[in-house]
């Protein structure tokens, strides 16, 4: 029976580009849910938009020296764009800077006001005098009292997770000039969550202890458990939506306020631009609401929007939020400030029509119900060893042996062993498989359940060898080839969630799937018809559905990431401290003198060490120096250097060293000659 759905996707800040953080957490699983929701015949809206509001947006464009709507402008376009060439199948991407949204949130927030749903405060909140501001959210950093974190925000501490108000951090300090703010007193509305435990105690605690997943639920029966405060729901900024009230000149919605009600706004942009009443998707108690979000927004989504909902009456709550974790990368935490990162349109750059390749790395990595690490060994392993090899290759080879012994047509099948029954058979019950992972949110296991229906094929071929019985049992093979297409044609539909262009590209070789096409199978329907693809049918040349990631192109990203800690050291560069005063008298000791390296070799059995020939004037001498890996040989023949010629000599692995040539690290770690840049400087001349 079908249902309506109303799918929302957390709405992205507008401050940067999406990375494979986002993707595995809420945007592919997202996506999968969405897809098989319409293919079984459901009522979607899948919505989503830019939320342009936060005060991440406003610290870009002070560093920038833009303003906040140059920034929103421009990481719209490039986020949407993203969006639709990695196929996420939104309804409506919207943006919460449209006036159809003001014109939402200004009225949502004059309800809840008219129903007295608000607390009226005049506190004391943190203020820079310097920049003449309050300090909201993420312009104010300090020590999380939850867990000790130096870095926690004003808004939520990203370590632990907890939800603050600026003035609950320990030591703060102003983000916009690091000064440390002062208290000063102004009025905000507040809604007083405290009012509403009841209500959550029974929504949440009691009603979704079995559906939602262990860490939602504990997540949120923690936030319940400590017990609930006012939160205020604007703020004293000069980028957002106005207050809608006489005598708050100069104030705000607070985002977490603004940005779910986004939700709202795109579902009505959408069914204005379709014809559709927006009402159902959000009033009535027929439709299933799904939020999907990352950890980090599991108490925005959880408490504070269904008791903006509910406060507000007419709206229906959610039914699930499956929350994901974090993706950590190549064991490290993803941190778009250090650009440690795998930036979406980089990514379709690097890697062009490979977009199912990340979709399905990504959902078979997903961090569902815990951390978990990216890796591109892992991506390539995914790529070469499951889609190519497995996939890929059942694919391939159907389509090569019905073209060559048949000409693509479909042959009709005669008698079925035991084997092809229950072949046929169990492609019958992977929707139901399927269908039941993706309806618990287990994108992960749903994901191997399709890999396993490619084994089922693979297998089938491989026992029945149809290329062996050609030459003697021709019509066996008709059996075989047809129960083998029967598996290729479910692929097509069944795939179509997580691998949905090559869910295209293989329903094109099958002739299948089209407007025209007079074979078009829906997701139940390869659990019930008999023939998915029929005798007779004509299908198209083979084509790969995926080709492998060579080691060349995973080096290139290695490296990326290689040039990315080096420009953190950089940027993180202690300048080492003065040493001990050293008097005059010990620095004339040293005798240092230009010389040129007239000779260099590798040490044998040594990775680090060269034997270096240096002309110093005075002689030419041996000196072995640890620079091997910074630099080649035959770079360095002919280069002035910078020798201290009476530096005791010291034998290194059986080799005697007559001195020491001087050597620096820049901040990116890289090993330079300390050395005469003169022509006219010539060898034996002292340095002084």
């Amino acid at each position: 029976m079908s249902k309506r759905y109303t799918i929302t996707a957390a709405l992205p800040y507008t401050n940067g580009p999406i990375h494979i953080g986002h993707l595995a957490g809420v945007y592919v699983p997202a996506d999968i849910y969405a897809r098989f929701k319409r293919l079984t015949g459901n009522d979607v809206a899948f919505i989503c938009g830019s939320d342009e509001h936060g005060v991440p947006i406003t610290i870009k464009a002070k560093k920038e020296g833009v303003s906040p709507q140059d920034i929103v402008d421009k990481y719209h376009v490039n986020i949407k764009k993203s969006f639709e060439e990695f196929g996420i199948s939104f309804d409506n991407y919207s943006r919460t800077s449209a006036k159809i949204h003001h014109d939402t949130a200004s009225e949502f927030f004059t309800t809840l006001y008219d129903k007295n749903e608000f607390v009226e405060e005049t506190t004391a909140q943190l203020y820079d005098a310097d920049a003449n501001q309050f300090l909201a959210d993420r312009f104010v950093t300090g020590t999380c009292p939850k867990c000790g974190n130096e870095e926690a925000y004003g808004d939520q501490c990203e370590s632990c997770g907890t939800s603050l108000n600026a003035t609950d951090l320990i030591n703060p300090k102003s983000a916009i000039t690091g000064n440390v703010p002062s208290l000063k007193e102004t009025k905000h509305w507040f809604l007083p969550l405290n009012k509403h435990e009841a209500f959550l105690k029974e929504w949440i605690i009691e009603g979704h202890k079995k559906d939602w997943k262990p860490n939602v639920y504990g997540q949120v029966k923690s936030w319940i458990d400590d017990g609930l405060r006012p939160r205020a729901v604007t703020r004293d900024l000069d980028w957002g939506i106005p207050v809608p009230l006489k005598g708050a000149e100069g104030k705000v919605l607070y985002v977490w306020f603004d940005a779910p009600i986004g939700y709202i706004s795109a579902t009505k942009e959408w069914a204005e631009r379709v014809g559709k009443d927006w009402t159902p998707y959000w009033k009535d108690e027929n439709t299933k609401l799904v939020h999907f979000i990352g950890k980090d927004n599991i108490v925005f989504h959880c408490i504070i929007f269904p008791a903006m909902l509910k406060a507000e009456g007419s709206y229906i709550l959610p039914d699930n939020v499956p929350a994901n974790e974090f993706l950590n990368l190549e064991g490290k935490k993803l941190s778009t400030s250090k650009n440690w990162a795998v930036w979406l349109p980089e990514y379709l750059k690097d890697f062009p029509d490979k977009q199912d390749v990340l979709r399905y790395a990504l959902t078979a990595n997903a961090p569902e119900t815990k951390d978990n690490d990216f890796t591109w060994k892992d991506f390539q392993a995914r790529n070469n060893n499951e889609l190519v090899a497995i996939f890929g290759n059942f694919i391939n080879r159907v389509v090569v042996l019905t073209n060559k012994y048949y000409d693509g047509i479909i042959p009709a099948p005669n008698d079925f062993t035991t084997i092809d029954e229950e072949t046929l058979a169990a492609i019958k019950a992977y929707p139901s498989v399927i269908s039941s992972s993706i309806e618990r949110y287990r994108f992960r296991e749903a994901s191997q359940e399709l890999m396993n229906l490619a084994r089922l094929g693979n297998k089938y071929l491989a026992d029945e060898e149809p290329w062996k019985l050609i030459k003697t049992e021709e019509e066996r093979v008709k059996t075989i080839m047809f129960v083998a297409l029967q598996i290729a044609s479910a692929l097509a539909t069944l795939s179509e969630p997580f691998l949905p262009f090559t869910s295209t590209k293989l329903k094109t070789i099958l002739n299948i799937g089209s407007s025209d096409s007079v074979i078009n199978n829906s997701w139940d329907d390869i659990s019930v018809k008999n023939d998915l693809i029929a005798a007779g049918h004509h299908i198209g040349k083979a084509e790969l559905l995926f080709s492998k990631v060579e080691d060349s192109e995973i080096e290139v990203q290695l490296e990326k990431l290689e040039a990315s800690k080096r420009a953190n050291k950089a940027a993180n560069k202690v300048i080492e401290p003065q040493k001990e005063t050293a008097s005059f008298d010990d620095f004339t000791k040293l005798d240092l003198r230009v010389g040129t390296i007239v000779e260099a070799k590798k040490m044998p059995k040594a990775k680090k060490l060269l034997v270096l020939k240096v002309d110093t004037g005075i002689d030419i001498r041996t000196i072995v120096s640890g620079i091997a890996e910074s630099f080649k040989p035959e770079e360095i023949i002919g280069k002035q250097v910078t020798v201290l010629v009476n530096l005791e000599p010291r034998a290194l692995r059986g080799v005697n060293s007559e001195g020491m040539i001087l050597m620096t690290e820049t901040a990116e770690g890289k090993l330079v000659f300390v050395n005469p840049d003169d022509a006219k400087a010539t060898n034996g001349l002292q340095i002084s």
